[in-house]
């Protein structure tokens, strides 16, 4: 696009996933003039479609980390935009289960982190408690985590979008983000589609997930950027009827938090996710992996039944290679653009709390 004039603008918000939707609501409601780029034709068509729709209270992560700061202020954030906007949801809550007695020392760990991260409320069960609850649990000793929640995740992204657009937002859908440069004072992004064309923005904020090396590399003058790799799930189905009321998660294990079970807002019972290393995203399920879901899945309930899973779907989360454990980075030694880096979970949760976060930089730029 050499010699093209590229046009004037405030503020673009590469990415209308959860988190584009939500920075670019956070901006335009702060009085900025944003437009939102999307390369898909709908919002919020990968990470944030295909994930477990949970609300997490933040019992996981270091006390230092991004995902710390942002999940509990953030799932606070959330609920009271469900209860103001009308967004299904449900505090349904959730028992991280030990199903042998060896387990139960990890749960006292559990809950000294979720301590340290602002979570108050849970409350340790032994077995005979928790089957109370839940009895067709095989269970040592639990966790119960009542601020852990579920949520329409289509329902809140079309929330976020409406607001950013009454306060004067634009979203662009097929509009990819090709190519730019740095320059003083902005950021020159090239926009592919079925119109090509170049943006000159005041600031940039990429917000594009899987993709968020893949942008920041193409934009000239970029540094900063680390490698990448991406972390399949796949997701079980169980034909019938759970017999659990609320979210079962197993103790976590190295690389994931274990197939645990979620239930969607209509009663339905998932299983998952599992951790599977890819080189590009990809969500074909294949049906030969659900037999090491059964092993997992009876340790905490026995009663599973054989051929109860189907293939459901699978999603994608990105980490930075080399980071353990993995957390959110927000790169900002490139201002005007500001490249977010490894967003995954709990970054539906936190959006809010995040968006927040990227408006208070954008005031210090």
């Amino acid at each position: 696009m050499a010699g093209e004039t590229a046009s004037e603008v405030d503020c673009v918000v590469i990415g209308a996933g959860v988190i584009g939707l939500a920075v670019a609501r956070e901006l335009a409601m702060a009085g900025r003039e944003v437009i939102v780029l999307e390369k898909a034709g709908a919002i919020g068509t990968e990470i944030s479609s295909r994930n477990s729709e949970v609300i997490h209270a933040g019992l996981y992560y270091p006390a230092d980390s991004l995902k710390a700061r942002f999940c509990a202020p953030g799932r606070a954030l959330l609920y009271d935009y469900c209860r103001s906007h009308g967004i299904p949801h449900r505090r349904i809550g959730k028992l991280v289960v030990a199903s042998r007695e060896a387990e139960t020392g990890t749960l006292d760990g559990i809950a000294a982190l979720a301590r340290a991260n602002g979570v108050d409320d849970l409350e340790f069960l032994d077995g005979p408690r928790a089957r109370l609850l839940e009895s067709a649990l095989n269970v040592s000793g639990a966790l119960l985590s009542p601020s852990t929640g579920i949520i329409d995740s289509h329902a809140y992204m079309l929330a976020l979008r409406g607001e950013a657009e009454d306060h004067g937002a634009l979203v662009a859908f097929h509009a990819p983000v090709t190519g730019g440069m740095l320059k003083k004072g902005g950021v020159v992004l090239h926009v592919g589609g079925t119109e090509p064309t170049s943006l000159c923005a005041r600031l940039a904020v990429n917000t594009t997930g899987l993709a968020a090396r893949d942008v920041a590399l193409s934009i000239r003058g970029v540094g900063g950027v680390p490698e990448l790799k991406f972390a399949k799930g796949n997701y079980f189905g169980l034909a019938g009827k759970a017999p659990f009321s609320r979210l079962i998660y197993p103790v976590p294990e190295r690389g994931g938090l274990g197939v645990h079970l979620t239930l969607d807002l209509a009663g339905r019972a998932r299983f998952g996710p599992d951790v599977e290393w890819i080189h590009e995203p990809d969500y074909a399920v294949n049906a030969e992996r659900a037999l090491p879901f059964y092993a997992a899945i009876r340790r905490y309930w026995p009663a599973l039944p054989d051929g109860a899973l189907y293939p459901d779907y699978a999603g994608v989360r990105v980490k930075i290679a080399g980071m353990e454990p993995n957390d959110f980075v927000i790169e900002t030694s490139n201002a005007p653009l500001i490249n977010l880096f490894g967003f995954e979970s709990p970054g539906l949760t936190a959006s809010l709390a995040i968006a927040r976060e990227i408006g208070r930089i954008v005031k210090c730029l």
